[in-house]
């Protein structure tokens, strides 16, 4: 095969001798699930019909959010790049490469919350990443406009002078000095170079002082002086007020004269805070990131951007060419929105007990999807093609050579025919329909500084200069650089007066009654920005790309204790509730586009399961009452309801086996992830969703704060750290009522006989299924060493107290014909 056309990427389907069964299994659990609503529907309980009205409608409710997360995951696929054929096809020897540049955005806010040493590692892995100096750019985003991340940054750019040419001179692993550094492994494995050890301690040493720095300058930070603070020069420095500041840009790398202590060219380092003004909707992380697009698209203008969260270092050197791959495959790559990275984390206990690592949805869901339309975007290590975040839709697939119709056979009955011309005309007007907006960017700029002359001038009449200013803004430089495809700037653009342009477009009222964050760039309008951003391109006909490296990509932090993590799942389910009651949501949005149909499933189930915490929570409350009244939600189990809720129960286990088979998923992951549901399902999501009513249906914003109690030292110490908050309070409840209902349960039996053991089995389990779903949040209550909370003591008390009283109308001591009376035999007398 000819070189330029052979593909850089290949798709793997799962093997047929896991897939088929798996498809099987879904359709019978299908049809069992029919059987088993049938007979839930014509066998009410009479004697307990509000329980089983209400079991009913829950159960209703599970298996339609069941159906939305089960057929995503149909056609599932693996990929595998070619990284050889890459550097054979772009980086030819002696010609300069022809690889794509990137841009690579970092973000951060406030380095109280986010360490700023955590910050410099993540800079330093992008800037050593292999991939050619001249074709990266790093921006990091300061939306705090804290002094002390500027200052941390200055100090990462002067230590990159050093790390960069080592990482590069001896291909070390990971390229993030901290996680290099303690490692647990033998450093010198396959390392060759007799001058290493040497280097690799003198290095170490460089950096520990380089922490000792961050550090300081962390120390001086928290006492904010009076006057506010002041830079090197004596001038006060721009961000002391932060909710009003000018916009602020300083490049400090890339620039003429600064290289590595080698002599060689470092990638550009570019250090951003934008406007805030009182009075303007900044838009959060959103509007951060689409100030990044803006200038860098100013600067440096890459056709493609990576974006990482400041705690997500580079885990594998070669991650962009990864990426590249799959983007610059002449085959694939037109059509690619984004090259979207499973997250991986550092430092989780390897029981994993509240599932940070979200194995499940990463390792099965995230691939079931790559097989339909691609993976959605989750917020970090995500490669981006700039054409796509500005809206346009995807390019129309081009017939091959020799065809006269986009029939799959290329046949001359087609040719000539009445039909053919009508596939012709009707593949004509859809095409022009699908190039319109792309076609209409078009147009011949005559006022644009640096001057791009003679481009797309064929083309200049389609689109007028104020359509373009009502969609990008007001900026003759940044409207310019949408026009260029393969990005770049003008060789005639001086750095000071892109700087200026630069300045302009983050601006807080640059935006204004433009598309920004409607159709261009991050979509505004929830917390979550990133599932409306990847929806909107995904709507617009493109595809995304699932990469799954054999070295992880990407690795991050996650919270490991039950209180952060709550508080992050709330933050996830919350943006969801307010994706459901906007414009954009999935269930009424983006018909007629690209959008398909299983892919639109999976969009809709990300944005109604924080309505699943409603029946779940009335689900697992159900067992405790039942135990403690008596009743049950199923009357008397016939040999047939018996073969269905067997099969039913067969068929959900049957189907987690097979998917962890073909994922690669053990089972102690997927059955945290199962527990860790149930977890989230009563506390966060619940609190998510009344947060978001009350946002979105009477305006008021709820915060729930945390508050920490006790911490220990040692490894995973924080994973032992409790911290009390409001969403502990609900899955506590659920804890102790059913605790309580299975000792009631008991007793009850044990006191009226062996006969009322039939009846109490079912409920038994009903109550255990709750209880042991809910036993990591327990173990996360009592702690280390059994040391139960004060608060959980107070909560128990009260909860013993209220049951107390349904024990004592349940009257257990007595038989339920009532008192009876014996002739004990002795003679009293």
């Amino acid at each position: 095969m000819d070189e330029a056309r052979q593909p850089l990427s290949r798709k793997l389907p799962i093997p047929s001798s896991m897939i088929s069964p798996y498809r099987l299994i879904i359709i019978l659990r299908l049809m069992i699930l029919g059987f088993f609503f049938h007979y839930r529907l014509l066998h009410p309980v009479h004697d307990a019909y509000g329980l089983w009205v209400t079991s009913v409608i829950c159960e209703i409710w599970f298996a339609i959010s069941w159906i939305l997360d089960q057929f995503p995951k149909w056609c599932p696929v693996r990929r595998e790049t070619y990284l050889d054929r890459l550097s054979l096809r772009y980086e030819k020897e002696g010609k300069p490469t022809e690889l794509a540049s990137i841009d690579i955005f970092v973000s951060t806010v406030d380095p109280t919350k986010e360490p700023p040493l955590i910050t410099a590692n993540t800079v330093l892995s992008i800037l050593a990443v292999d991939y050619p100096v001249d074709k990266v750019a790093c921006y990091v985003s300061d939306d705090g406009a804290a002094m002390l991340t500027f200052e941390a940054l200055s100090e990462t750019s002067e230590f990159a002078r050093k790390w960069v040419p080592f990482c590069k001179k001896f291909s070390i692993e990971p390229r993030a000095p901290e996680w290099y550094f303690s490692q647990k492994i033998d450093y010198l494995k396959n390392k060759v170079h007799p001058a290493f050890v040497k280097h690799r301690r003198a290095m170490k040493r460089e950096y520990e002082e380089f922490k000792v720095r961050i550090n300081s300058l962390v120390s001086m930070a928290q006492k904010v002086p009076e006057e506010g603070w002041t830079m090197q020069d004596g001038t006060p420095w721009p961000g002391n007020n932060v909710r009003n500041h000018p916009g602020m840009i300083q490049v400090l790398l890339g620039h003429t004269g600064v290289h590595d202590i080698e002599g060689n060219e470092l990638p550009r380092l570019v250090y951003v805070s934008r406007e805030k003004r009182p009075g303007f909707e900044h838009h959060k992380k959103a509007g951060a990131m689409n100030a990044l697009v803006r200038v860098s698209a100013v600067i440096s203008n890459a056709p493609y951007l990576l974006n990482v969260d400041c705690d997500h270092y580079i885990n594998n050197s070669k991650a962009l060419r990864e990426a590249m791959c799959f983007m610059m495959d002449p085959s694939l790559g037109k059509r690619v929105c984004y090259v979207q990275f499973p997250q991986r984390f550092d430092g989780i206990d390897r029981h994993d007990r509240y599932s940070n690592r979200n194995i499940v949805f990463f390792d099965i869901n995230m691939r079931g999807l790559d097989g339909i339309q691609g993976p959605i975007y989750v917020g970090t290590g995500c490669v981006f093609r700039r054409q796509a975040l500005y809206g346009y839709d995807a390019p129309v697939k081009k017939k091959p050579p020799g065809k006269t119709c986009n029939c799959p056979r290329c046949c001359c009955l087609c040719c000539g025919s009445r039909k053919g011309k009508k596939v012709k005309q009707r593949d004509q007007k859809k095409k022009k329909m699908k190039h319109r907006e792309s076609s209409n960017q078009i147009y011949a700029l005559e006022t644009i500084q640096g001057g791009i002359k003679g481009i797309y001038t064929e083309q200049a009449s389609k689109t007028s200069p104020d359509e373009l200013e009502k969609k990008f803004g007001q900026s003759p430089v940044f409207i310019a650089s949408t026009l260029l495809e393969n990005g770049g700037i003008p060789d005639e653009a001086r750095p000071a007066s892109l700087l200026n342009e630069a300045i302009q477009v983050i601006s807080c009222d640059y935006e204004d009654k433009t598309d920004w964050g409607k159709e261009v760039g991050w979509i505004y309008g929830s917390v979550t920005e990133d599932i409306l951003t990847g929806f909107k391109m995904h709507c617009h006909g493109w595809r995304s790309v699932y990469c799954i490296p054999k070295r992880p990509a990407f690795k991050g932090s996650a919270p490991i204790n039950l209180s952060d993590r709550l508080h992050q799942v709330l933050r996830w389910a919350l943006g969801s509730v307010e994706i459901f009651f906007s414009k954009h949501c999935p269930v009424w949005y983006g018909y007629g586009g690209g959008l398909k149909w299983l892919e639109r499933f999976s969009y809709i189930n990300s944005v109604v399961y924080p309505w699943t915490s409603i029946p779940l929570i009335i689900y697992c409350t159900l067992p405790a009452i039942c135990l403690l009244t008596g009743k049950f939600i199923v009357p008397e189990i016939s040999n047939y309801a018996s073969i269905v809720f067997m099969a039913l129960f067969i068929s959900i286990a049957a189907t987690g086996i097979v998917e962890m088979r073909w994922g690669g998923v053990g089972i102690d992951d997927w059955w945290r992830n199962e527990q860790f549901w149930v977890i989230g399902g009563v506390s966060s999501h619940l609190f998510a969703l009344f947060q978001g009513l009350l946002k979105v249906l009477a305006g008021v914003n709820t915060n729930f704060t945390v508050t920490s109690k006790a911490g220990d030292d040692g490894e995973y110490s924080e994973l032992y750290l409790f911290k009390w908050t409001s969403l502990l309070i609900p899955p506590t409840t659920l804890l102790i009522i059913n605790i309580v209902a299975v000792v009631v349960g008991i007793s009850d039996a044990i006191n009226n006989g062996y006969e009322s053991w039939g009846p109490l089995f079912g409920k038994l389990f009903f109550a255990l299924w709750v209880i042991v779903h809910l036993y990591p949040f327990l173990k996360g209550l009592i702690g280390k060493k059994d040391r139960l909370p004060t608060i959980i003591l107070v909560w128990s008390i009260l909860l013993a107290s209220l049951l107390t009283l349904s024990w004592v109308r349940i009257n257990p001591f007595l038989t339920k014909g009532g008192l009876v009376l014996e002739v004990c035999g002795l003679d009293c007398d």
